[in-house]
């Protein structure tokens, strides 16, 4: 039988750190990402893919910002702001896959959808912004900001005197068209969805769906989908071929098989880094505890070596 897997793409897999990001840049590196899924293709599996927005909805923070100070063009909301980084990175995806499609002489449907993701309201995230947005500014700038428009402001790590807007980032409790989703990819077609973790909404007393300023981690909710479709595998594709214990250390140490009991102990250990594997690893293990049958996180240009990345299972397979 086929098998159903969600490929979450990571930052790198569009923009790499050392790049400024040009249409010609992003659409050169989603082209490579896009090669190594044609092993999964060849080999029979039908595809969800999501991707993440982080540099390119944060540009779209600041043209905002620039737009404002210069033009007085009003200025859009976080929600909108993800939705147009949905758009547009779909857009860019669909196109270079039907392109790496043609190629290789597949042929295959490829459909972007802008998706939105209920959260709760009342989620404790809401009581405590900490994810960082859009540009830096100086405390005096932040100070108006916060008075003029009621922005939260938190001073960045590596700086005394800089300051970045910080909004919720909550928990992804469902994904909008799920089935939709579900009956298009298991009738052959490579669907693209929840784009940087989905536009947040929730319903209000009414039923109607309202919206709010927040992010939602893209591997969450990539891993939530994934588990709604019955999926039978989800990838976290990032820059690192392997999970390692201890990553930088001296007693780093590779981790290729993953059990969930010995996961969840290396999470209790401290073991992986919270400000990147850690998030994954968890997100992983969502995935596992629904039902699904291995979660993998790899780079993408290992995908066509069979003994790629590291597996989490709910037990060890060799």
């Amino acid at each position: 039988m086929k098998k159903l897997a969600v490929i979450a793409l990571g930052g790198n897999a569009l923009l790499r750190g050392d790049e400024i990001g040009t249409i010609v840049q992003q659409e050169s590196n989603t082209t490579d990402t896009l090669e190594s899924l044609v092993y999964l293709i060849k080999e029979g599996y039908d595809l969800v893919i999501t991707h993440g927005n982080g540099p390119q909805v944060g540009n779209i923070l600041m043209r905002n910002d620039a737009g404002e100070q210069m033009y007085n063009i009003a200025q859009m909301p976080v929600n909108v702001c993800v939705a147009d980084s949905q758009g547009g990175i779909g857009f860019m995806i669909e196109r270079m896959l039907r392109n790496v499609l043609n190629k290789h002489g597949i042929k295959k449907n490829v459909i972007s959808m802008i998706s939105m993701v209920t959260v709760n309201p009342k989620d404790k995230a809401f009581e405590n912004p900490s994810k960082r947005i859009g540009k830096t500014y100086t405390q005096e700038e932040a100070d108006k900001l916060n008075k003029e428009k009621g922005w939260i402001f938190k001073n960045t790590p590596k700086t005394d005197n800089g300051w970045r807007r910080v909004v919720p980032s909550p928990e992804p409790i469902d994904i909008f068209n799920k089935k939709i989703i579900q009956d298009l990819v298991k009738a052959g077609n490579i669907i693209i969805a929840a784009g940087g973790g989905g536009i947040p909404v929730y319903f209000d007393e009414n039923n109607d769906v309202r919206t709010v300023d927040a992010v939602i981690d893209k591997d969450m909710s990539s891993s939530l989908l994934a588990s709604e479709i019955n999926a039978d595998e989800f990838y976290i594709l990032t820059d690192v071929p392997f999970i390692y214990k201890d990553y930088g250390k001296e007693t780093q140490e590779k981790l290729e098989f993953l059990n969930y009991a010995d996961t969840i102990k290396y999470l209790n250990e401290s073991t992986f880094g919270e400000g990147n594997m850690a998030p994954k690893i968890r997100a992983c293990l969502k995935f596992i505890e629904k039902g699904g049958e291995k979660s993998i996180i790899t780079e993408a240009k290992k995908l066509e070596d069979r003994s790629y990345g590291s597996k989490i299972t709910m037990n060890y397979e060799n």
